[in-house]
């Protein structure tokens, strides 16, 4: 049975696989108190194999290849993908594996760490501001202005190092107040066409621990694991309640956050996946249609290059 877009770009393929992967039970519903021990962090698979999850992966990626020339032809709205998770989680390989089939020319990916000298003349939301995508774009954010109420809110030292008024450091309330930033940022992207989806990759520890002794025992994954790594893991407990009352304040309507099972990776790819697909087949979005002018300059060129 074929699927018939709603967004004007055709009739989509046949789904040979016929299977759509249910997201609603991974969305953060606005006003709910997250616990992430009541969250799993690995579900049932969402493929009976390898070769099925390929297959899955590859149909994924022909839909959202369309979707994305929809989105640029449009160019009404664009799309912010951001990804969020503790160390080892695979937010690298589920933004190479989902979007491998997008046009280059209308994606762009941001990573943040560190904050620069410059960046830390501004505001904690200017750095990334200045990176949101333009309309008929897909924006990534490979971590985000999150960080600014997560590792800040575990590391304290940061805070204190960002040149903030003293009044500003020592109100007991200043993480609501960078939530209500965040919020009214994502509002004002909203109202100006920017559709913002944001994923957790949550991953337990006992998997974070595997994955770790897996990049010490593979020489071309060495670089990826250093001491600073396994500092971070010993303040497991305080990244869970940063997470918890981050992805508490912050999940909307209108940009939900979605808590993905990360200890299969690639059942984390296909939620991820369809997750984009739905966000990006909500939208109404058709290929200009030439007016009369241009319907006839048309023609003209037609009959130049048929002569």
């Amino acid at each position: 049975m074929e699927r018939t877009g709603r967004n004007g770009f055709g009739p989509r393929e046949p789904l040979r696989n016929n299977m759509k992967i249910e997201i609603k039970k991974f969305r953060v519903r606005e006003g709910d108190k997250v616990r992430l021990k009541e969250w799993p962090t690995r579900v049932k698979p969402l493929y009976k194999s390898k070769k099925h999850y390929e297959s899955i992966l590859v149909e994924h990626r022909k839909t959202l290849s369309a979707l994305q020339s929809l989105l640029y032809a449009h160019h009404r709205f664009s799309l912010l993908l951001i990804f969020q998770a503790l160390d080892a989680a695979g937010k690298d390989g589920a933004i190479k594996h989902v979007m491998s089939g997008v046009n280059p020319q209308g994606c762009q990916v941001f990573s943040f760490k560190h904050p620069s000298a410059q960046e830390l003349e501004h505001d904690f939301l200017w750095r990334t501001t200045c990176c949101l995508p333009e309309r008929g774009h897909i924006g990534i954010f490979n971590r985000s202005y999150y960080e600014e109420v997560l590792i800040v809110r575990v590391h304290p030292e940061i805070l204190r190092s960002q040149g903030l008024p003293t009044e500003d450091l020592e109100d007991t309330n200043i993480w609501q107040h960078r939530y209500r930033s965040i919020l009214d940022l994502e509002k004002h992207l909203r109202r100006n066409g920017t559709r913002t989806v944001k994923f957790f990759l949550h991953l337990s520890k006992e998997e974070q621990s595997q994955r770790f002794l897996a990049r010490i025992d593979d020489p071309d994954k060495n670089w990826k694991l250093s001491r600073p790594d396994l500092e971070e893991r010993a303040r497991w407990k305080e990244y869970q309640c940063a997470y918890e009352s981050c992805l508490t304040a912050t999940s909307t309507k209108i940009a939900p956050w979605h808590i993905v099972p990360a200890d299969d990776k690639e059942n984390a790819r296909l939620i991820i996946s369809q997750i984009v697909l739905d966000t990006l087949g909500e939208l109404k979005m058709s290929y200009p249609k030439p007016d009369k002018g241009h319907q006839s300059e048309l023609q003209s060129i037609r009959k130049s290059l048929e002569k």
